[in-house]
This record gives structure tokens, sequence and C-alpha cells, in this order.
């Protein structure tokens, strides 16, 4: 599917929060716009299943990581998902931004809040790994690693080949950076 939003970057004066932030410097992360977002577990656990036959079987940890990913939209409306992959200690996923359109003839005189990239990734983490602990008493104390990474998708092209990567991503499972049993 593609993406049906516009690559626009605009960049705002403001400081950085805190130093060594993984955030594109400057740039307005709650604006319109598509994002490739990659989260690792802690310690690069492998905790969400198995590749097994290039394709990623899901054990019940990795299911509740997959259900809360897919009601982000239900909590944040102005976000649409693309396309993600759970892996057994990662997930990569497309989450787009969309303007907040008010609704009626007469926008009521309050802003609403544009919850920016930060504050989703933040609720998808901690609300997988309270949904995690309720369901698994064992489950590791923290499970995602701090932070995530993430890429602006500038035109067509990229989100083609992000969502190529994403797709392909159990196939090439043996040979990924982040399988703790690659040779």
């Amino acid at each position: 599917r593609g993406c049906a939003c516009k690559f626009v970057m605009k960049v705002s004066n403001e400081k950085p929060r805190r130093l060594n932030s993984l955030r594109l410097k400057g740039y307005d992360y709650s604006q319109p716009g598509a994002y490739f977002v990659t989260t690792v577990t802690h310690q690069k656990a492998s905790l969400f299943g198995k590749a097994l036959n290039d394709k990623m079987q899901l054990n019940d940890i990795g299911k509740i990581v997959k259900a809360v990913w897919n009601k982000l939209p239900e909590h944040y409306p102005n976000i649409e998902l693309g396309t993600f992959v759970i892996m057994p200690n990662h997930m990569h996923g497309i989450i787009i931004i969309n303007d907040i359109v008010g609704a009626g003839l007469r926008p009521a005189p309050t802003q609403k809040k544009q919850h920016g990239l930060s504050e989703i990734m933040r609720a998808f983490k901690s609300f997988s790994s309270r949904e995690i602990h309720k369901a698994d008493e064992f489950s590791p104390e923290r499970i995602w690693q701090r932070g995530f990474h993430d890429r602006i998708i500038r035109n067509e092209d990229e989100w083609r080949k992000i969502h190529l990567y994403i797709e392909a991503n159990p196939i090439n499972w043996e040979d990924d950076d982040e399988n703790p049993e690659k040779i």
C-alpha cells in the first residue's frame, strides 16, 4: 500500500531537550509525515517468537506486542500504521502522522495537541510492557531497550524500499545484525 501523506520536512528553532538524542536536531516529530521506526528488546533478548521457514512465528508475548501495535490508532486517532513486522527481539514499523482536523463549521478555540513520534513510541512500549507483565508473570522486568531508532520517510521511493525491507525481515533473519545466533 502506498503512502497518502505528503513528504514535508519542517525544522523548528527549539533546542533539543536532552543530549545525545537519536532524533534529528530541530525536526518537529509531531508534524504530519511518515516515519520508519525500530525498537529492540532489552539486552536483545528473543522474547517474541521465532523466525522459521522465512516467516515469523509469534509466541504469546509477540501476539501481545502485535495487538498493542494495532491498537495505537485508537489512542492516537491522527495516526495510521503502515507495514510492520515483529521479529524475535525487535520490531520495525511505519507510523504515519496526519494533521488533526477540527470538526464543524466553527473550530473550538483551544488547539488540539498533536502527539509526536516519541510520545507514540513511549506509549507503545509502555502499553505492551504492561500487557506482557499482566499475561506472563515470568516475563523479564524490562521488555524494551531505552529509546528507538527512526527514519523520516522523505519520498515514495524511500517508502517502497522501507516497505520491502520490513516485509523481507523474516527471510533475512539469519544475516540480521539483531540475530543473536548470527555467525
